[in-house]
């Protein structure tokens, strides 16, 4: 038997070493010239972010914060599908299930991430090309510039997994023009191409293809203040052609969207689209009733709350709830129905909007005490 363990030491040894030149890879931080540049690498698993890529990135943007040789920084993702599609929610899955501390040392890694993309010093670029959901919008949108392309796919679709629109959702959504960002939180649409830009998602939009010459001419850049990465930037968006024309796909809706989103409740939400009764919006309210009944309304209090806080206030107010939604039954439904057993169809606890009681609703938004997100 003694043997038998010794043998399984050795495996388990040699695993533990495996995985750790693969996280090595996972995230490459490269000094080019006067920029720092990041690239998501995790291209099969759509460079999702997991817990060692955190802890690899956040160190590393505030050295290149404090040193006089690098001007920007630059992230992109590897692969050319995805940006980054979001947190690995599989392993937060796992974690959740045994109680392990993985689920609050992973939220607390990646909104102190977050704020540091938020409140860097140095201009930030991200390449968003391809998809770029949760997590990813997280190391992305706080930053100073975002450049989409025509293969963006923009989404924040946590209510359908029993989650909230988090990484700083409830700082940035809330201040998307008119309440677009109230109905991309709640029910998960997806912005694609030059319309993360109408949404004002992205600052500029440039051809995929082009993405690469544009990273060396910023590479290029001598000692480039905030003004000269802009213009560059600027340079490229005025040259692309690509869907140039193409009315934003919300503008006819925009006016039932900002009519409706703002609503004091979601029991409102659901009425007033029940009254509207417009294709438009019985294709809302299916969406709606697909997702989680806590998520939806979290989600609504997270915007209300977050448009008049700061970002760190905001990551605050999102780490207690990550850890509500970590004790509760949705998050893991929604996770076995979406991307387990991938039926789509969850059974959520409570399943009507009207047994989430205020009273539940209030209770995940309570301090944690000594346990609040320090950043």
């Amino acid at each position: 038997r003694l043997r038998a363990l010794n043998r399984l030491q050795v495996i388990f040894q040699h695993l533990k070493m495996s995985k750790q030149t693969d996280s090595a890879a996972e995230v490459l931080l490269e000094k080019k010239g006067g920029a720092g540049v990041i690239t998501l690498n995790r291209p099969k698993a759509l460079n999702a972010l997991n817990l060692p890529m955190i802890q690899k990135i956040y160190p590393q943007i505030k050295t290149w914060e404090q040193d006089p040789g690098t001007f920007l920084i630059i992230i992109k993702g590897a692969g050319g599908k995805a940006f980054c599609a979001g947190g690995d929610i599989r392993a937060l899955t796992e974690a959740g299930k045994v109680g392990d501390k993985l689920i609050q040392d992973f939220f607390i890694g990646e909104y102190r991430l977050n704020n540091a993309v938020g409140t860097c010093k140095k201009p930030y670029v991200a390449l968003i090309d391809g998809i770029t959901m949760g997590g990813g919008v997280g190391v992305s949108v706080h930053g100073h510039f975002r450049v989409a392309t025509e293969k963006t796919v923009f989404a924040m679709p946590e209510t359908a997994i029993g989650l909230f629109p988090d990484v700083g959702g409830g700082y940035f959504l809330p201040r998307l023009s008119g309440k677009i960002g109230y109905y991309l939180a709640l029910t998960g649409c997806r912005l694609k191409g030059r319309d993360v830009l109408k949404a004002g998602i992205a600052t500029h939009f440039v051809e995929s293809e082009k993405l690469p010459a544009l990273e060396k001419d910023l590479i290029a850049l001598k000692s480039p203040s905030k003004e000269k990465i802009a213009d560059l930037l600027n340079s490229y968006h005025m040259k692309c052609t690509i869907d140039q024309e193409k009315e934003f796909s919300l503008d006819e809706h925009m006016e039932k969207i900002n009519r409706y989103s703002p609503a004091n409740s979601m029991e409102e939400i659901v009425k007033k689209l029940k009254q509207d009764g417009s294709p438009f919006a019985m294709k809302q309210l299916e969406t709606i009733n697909k997702m989680s009944p806590t998520s939806l309304k979290l989600t609504l209090r997270q915007l209300r709350e977050g448009a008049s806080m700061s970002l760190q206030e905001v990551l605050r107010m999102e780490y207690r709830l990550s850890q509500a939604c970590m004790k509760g039954h949705d998050f893991y439904e929604g996770v076995r129905a979406v991307l387990i057993d991938k039926d789509q169809s969850p059974k959520w606890k409570p399943a009507a909007l009207e047994e989430v009681s205020d009273e539940f609703v209030d209770s995940c938004f309570k301090s944690l005490g000594n346990d609040e997100l320090k950043l």
